[in-house]
């Protein structure tokens, strides 16, 4: 069965290209529109990897990563932040949260693919 990828971002044009990467390399994508968007989904139906903004409308990347934390289901769920922000502070914080890894935007599809298949095979 095909893994399934929540990926968070308030860019429903960054959301496709994601969406559009993905699902061409087989795997099922739950799209979210902003943090608690994401946090809903997330309850609703288990997902085997969460892709997250950071800065985005009603709910942060940080704070998405550090609430699905606290969820039995998403403990040991791999979480990976695709987001502008690159500097050393916001990579530490992002750990402290629990994320997994980082991309920065503009990202490259393969590498997208090559980091997914890493994590989740």
């Amino acid at each position: 069965m095909a893994k399934t990828i929540l990926a968070v971002d308030d860019s429903s044009s960054l959301r496709q290209m994601v969406a559009f990467s993905l699902k061409a390399a087989g795997y099922q994508v739950v799209e979210a529109v902003d943090g608690q968007d994401g946090l809903d989904k997330a309850k609703q139906q288990a997902v085997d990897l969460v892709l997250t903004d950071q800065n985005m409308p009603r709910m942060d990347g940080l704070s998405l990563i550090k609430m699905l934390r606290g969820l039995p289901a998403y403990q040991k769920t791999p979480i990976l932040m695709l987001t502008t922000e690159s500097s050393d502070e916001m990579k530490s914080k992002g750990r402290a949260a629990g994320a997994n890894g980082w991309l920065v935007k503009p990202f490259d599809p393969q590498r997208l693919i090559e980091v997914v298949k890493k994590v989740i095979g």
